[in-house]
């Protein structure tokens, strides 16, 4: 069991909207929302859920975690946005919780792999590579997870933020995975949900993925980013609001007050 989340980012404000809860990816630390907190804090109250860098936390064990800091942050349910891994955890989490996720925003995401292969062998070298050469593994395949523009500034910025991501709980992640599969769940989430694609993802198959689970999920909607890759919030030209916000009000909720 992990030791519980810990927020980036505060409620400061009496907005009605539910406030937003990110959900990071493979990475698990938050940091690379850095570009996205500020944007979305226009409208909506944010938080950031770091994943425990634990060598043993499960997929239930991380659901426990992201709603325990649901319920400390609102009374009134939250907005998850899950990136890839955190997609799965936040659709996981609103088969589990429903009544306290009021929506979920799903990007570059899937509700299985479909890599048996190399999801079962990942972790094992991943052992096996000293953990102070992944910062050259990341250059090496720049151009499998980012978009073509991603600009040298937004790059050197993934690098730095990734000397921070802990070895015990990324491998951990990716055997979580090894037994994640919700396809035959999807019809049963309740929350409204917004599944965002890249369309030049070359690392998952994210708009076939996401065409997938929209035609599954109740309530859904789908739109593609086109030009982008899959770690695409770091860009400097991607604002989430401009994506989440109509959504938000297209659904009858509540206008969005900055």
């Amino acid at each position: 069991m992990s030791d519980g989340p810990e927020r980036l980012a505060d409620l400061d404000s009496d907005r009605s909207t539910p406030p937003i809860v990110l959900v990071p990816g493979i990475d698990g630390t938050a940091l690379l929302f850095y570009r996205q907190v500020p944007l979305l804090a226009r409208a909506f109250d944010v938080v950031a859920f770091p994943l425990p860098d634990d060598p043993d936390a499960s997929m239930d064990d991380l659901v426990d975690d992201l709603h325990r800091l649901i319920t400390e942050v609102s009374d009134q349910g939250a907005i998850l946005v899950g990136e890839s891994f955190g997609g799965a955890l936040a659709m996981s989490t609103a088969l589990a919780h429903p009544d306290d996720v009021e929506g979920l925003v799903i990007l570059n995401s899937f509700p299985w792999l479909a890599q048996r292969l190399q999801i079962w062998a990942a972790p094992l070298a991943l052992r096996m590579i000293p953990w102070f050469a992944m910062p050259l593994v990341r250059r090496f395949t720049e151009s499998r997870i980012h978009s073509a523009h991603a600009s040298d500034d937004d790059l050197a910025e993934f690098h730095e933020r990734s000397r921070s991501i802990g070895r015990r709980g990324y491998i951990r992640r990716l055997e979580v995975l090894r037994h994640y599969d919700v396809r035959a769940e999807l019809g049963s989430i309740e929350a409204p949900t917004l599944f965002l694609a890249a369309d030049q993802d070359r690392l998952v198959p994210s708009v076939r993925w996401a065409r997938y689970m929209a035609d599954r999920v109740p309530n859904a909607e789908l739109e593609i980013l086109e030009g982008y890759g899959h770690v695409c919030l770091i860009n400097h030209d991607l604002d989430l609001l401009d994506y989440l916000g109509p959504w938000w009000q297209r659904r009858g909720s509540t206008d969005l007050v900055p």
